[in-house]
């Protein structure tokens, strides 16, 4: 019977977090966060919360892999802490809404910069956007190790270009933009949707574990992969964040849809806009890539758990991929970008993720009672660091839904309706 290859180093691992992350927001949610806030500090402060809250969540992730080194990543942590109804929701809600709608969401964003190479209305870019989730579906279909190639060359070039872009911009900026002496005072709620926002950028960091079938000795190479991930796209974001509110007024920053190329107009002119945009589809080609290849781990996993149809945990036989849980991922994330706008989709993923991420923290607390329990990797500051892991993800959750009723519904319902979902699975097996 075919099985999945282990074909992950520690670089291409590291790479898969830090390519996932840095994907398309870092060049969109300034605009979303600046939006949201009055002043650079508090820009400044929202970016760095969300960070830690990150490095946070990569932490008690690490742990938890450590422990439990199988392909699925937090399906597989949900399960052994709570039970197969959790990895169920988890995966449920994966498929329909999280995973999915990231890909569509990061499409989204590559086709907007792809319009200023090729010029087209909102309905092209839509078609843009299906189109490169299906072709990232294909290489990946064809085995782990294309994909892992492609997005270790496209980290590394996507790092290399954003170094440049802080050192140029501080450079060529003549002075920072002077700061509105009446700007109104921060209020708590809108800092904590800036910091919401935030976590959209900083997302993706878990999924590095849902490979951990397919990578080498994942014990040391998953729990090393977030740690060093996590550090450098932080590093990464700080530095752009500097330059964009140093060379732009906060004004222009929320008012822009592709805020990397509007910086380069402003610093170097028409060319540079250009050489930025086509870093930014790069990067996005590298986020989906990661993204395109770990869900479908999930899935398979699920299957294997018997809470799946058999059919989207095979393996196919030469390629030793699950080309059937590709293919479906593909086809319902390139229908959600038919169909969804850019905003709709970040918003519907940031709650009900961290929903679940605040649960995959607390069973940490239930999993360290176990006997059998006996994780490689621990997180340092435990009880501290997962418990307020755990309030701040709640506290941004409630935010998000009173701030966005509509897709809130709409993400919850998806969500329950698994719960009927499992439990009829669950009679009929």
């Amino acid at each position: 019977m075919p099985t999945l290859r282990r074909a992950l180093g520690l670089w291409p691992a590291t790479a898969l977090v830090a390519g996932i992350i840095i994907g398309a927001s870092i060049f969109a949610q300034p605009s979303e966060i600046t939006r949201l806030l009055p002043t650079p500090t508090a820009i400044t402060l929202a970016w760095l919360v969300a960070g830690v809250l990150t490095l946070a969540g990569a932490l008690v992730c690490a742990e938890l892999a450590s422990a439990f080194p199988r392909t699925g990543g937090v399906y597989v942590f949900l399960t052994e802490a709570f039970g197969p109804w959790a990895g169920f929701l988890w995966g449920w809600a994966m498929f329909w809404t999280m995973h999915s709608g990231i890909l569509a969401a990061i499409a989204t964003v590559f086709a907007r910069y792809a319009a200023i190479f090729v010029p087209m209305g909102e309905t092209g870019q839509r078609i843009a956007a299906a189109g490169i989730i299906l072709a990232l579906s294909a290489i990946n279909y064809i085995g782990v190790a294309h994909g892992g190639r492609v997005q270790s060359v496209l980290t590394a070039v996507k790092i290399a270009a954003i170094a440049a872009i802080v050192i140029a911009g501080f450079a060529l900026a003549p002075a920072a933009w002077p700061v509105n002496p009446a700007a109104p005072p921060v209020e708590a709620g809108s800092f904590l949707l800036a910091v919401g926002a935030g976590l959209f950028a900083f997302g993706g960091w878990h999924m590095v574990t849902y490979a951990a079938g397919e990578t080498i000795d994942p014990v040391r190479t998953i729990p090393r992969a977030l740690v060093f991930g996590t550090l450098i796209v932080t590093v990464c974001y700080a530095g752009l964040n500097a330059v964009y509110l140093r060379a732009m007024p906060l004004e222009a920053v929320r008012s822009s849809t592709r805020v990397a190329a509007d910086l380069a107009q402003a610093l170097a002119g028409p060319r540079a806009a250009m050489a930025i945009s086509a870093l930014v589809v790069i990067s996005t080609i590298g986020a989906l890539n990661g993204i395109v290849l770990a869900g479908p781990r999930v899935y398979f996993s699920m299957a294997s758990d018997g809470l799946l149809f058999k059919s989207f945990g095979a393996v196919h036989p030469r390629f030793q991929t699950p080309h059937v849980a590709i293919l479906l991922q593909g086809l319902w994330a390139a229908g959600l970008a038919l169909t969804n706008s850019y905003r709709a989709l970040f918003s519907r993923v940031i709650y009900t993720e961290w929903i679940f991420f605040a649960l995959m923290a607390a069973g940490l607390f239930l999993l360290r009672r176990r006997a059998d329990y006996a994780p490689k990797v621990r997180v340092p500051g435990y009880p501290i660091v997962p418990a307020l892991f755990i309030l701040a993800s709640l506290a941004v959750v409630i935010l998000q839904i009173k701030a966005q009723p509509v897709d809130s519904a709409l993400g919850i319902g998806f969500v329950l309706l698994g719960v009927p979902v499992y439990l009829a699975w669950a009679r009929f097996r």
